[in-house]
């Protein structure tokens, strides 16, 4: 496997400078917003370490973070320098740090979307047109920092209805905490008889047998608007030179093998820029989750 190689090549690389790497000055540590099992997490991100490692030449490290927020505090403090967020923790974490830039997305973040699911005995069919019917049932968001989970959501509901999640919904509303919670949720049909949860991880369960699409039913797709983003942390260029960052960014752009994709969900990776999130910003000002 191609991250193996690259493991190999970023030992002989760090190893000639042993001490340096012990110093956790001279670790990247990069994490991702947990929006799966966190173990999961760690065995998809691990060999992406070794991948950018390798390409190079400085010790690389995956944190694991506890929830969204806490992805956004650790960059924000410094002791993650790189992250994989979505767009709402994105925008969160270069406000608090002046100079962080995206530089990295999947090829299709510039257009992602949700799903709005509810289970089949609601009786709720797909339709083109936002299904005001989920007003009456229990209903599950996912992190309250999510994009696709809960911000964009959120803005959609109000666009389509003129009311609030609290004002819209006749029922508590609850949030799960991450996507594959959601339409576990949904499927089980207890206390949860509706939700909303980004496309790629209900097409990933659907095609992996854990979501049964006759169960879980997607009634509604939302638009398009920009999502998942790697950024990163101006400390870099400080610590490893004036165009670390570029270096970095190339090296996440011109990733494709297959296996590494894989952790990211995507295709491929293509270039971002900050600009690119800045309608997600102006929702999220809006809803009073940026100031």
């Amino acid at each position: 496997m191609n991250y193996i190689r690259w493991a190999l090549v970023g030992f002989l690389m760090v190893s000639a400078s042993a001490s340096d790497a012990a110093d956790p000055a001279h670790v990247l540590r990069f994490t991702a917003i947990p929006d799966h099992n966190a173990t999961e997490l760690k065995e998809k991100y691990d060999p992406v370490a070794a991948y950018l490692e390798g390409r190079l030449g400085v010790k690389v490290e995956y944190v694991p973070a506890a929830d969204y927020q806490a992805s956004v505090e650790m960059f924000k403090n410094g002791d993650v320098q790189l992250a994989w967020f979505g767009g709402l923790t994105g925008v969160q974490a270069r406000k608090a740090v002046p100079g962080a830039r995206a530089i990295a997305q999947g090829k299709e973040d510039p257009q992602y979307y949700s799903y709005f699911i509810a289970h089949a005995s609601t009786g709720l069919q797909r339709s083109d047109e936002f299904p005001v019917e989920i007003a009456s049932l229990a209903f599950s968001f996912g992190s309250e920092s999510s994009t696709s989970g809960r911000l964009m959501p959120e803005f959609f509901i109000r666009e389509n209805t003129g009311k609030s999640p609290a004002e819209f919904f006749e029922k508590p509303y609850g949030f799960s905490g991450s996507h594959p919670k959601t339409a576990e949720l949904v499927q089980e049909g207890t206390k949860v008889k509706a939700g909303v949860l980004n496309y790629k991880t209900y097409d990933k369960m659907v095609a992996e047998g854990k979501v049964d699409p006759e169960v879980c039913r997607v009634i509604w797709k939302t638009p398009f608007y920009a999502d998942y983003n790697m950024t990163a942390h101006p400390v870099l260029d400080e610590r490893y030179g004036q165009v670390f960052t570029e270096r970095l960014q190339e090296a996440l752009v011109s990733l494709d093998d297959p296996e590494l994709l894989a952790a990211f969900q995507r295709s491929a990776l293509i270039e971002a820029k900050n600009s690119e999130f800045d309608g997600i910003a102006k929702i999220a000002r809006e809803l009073g989750m940026l100031r």
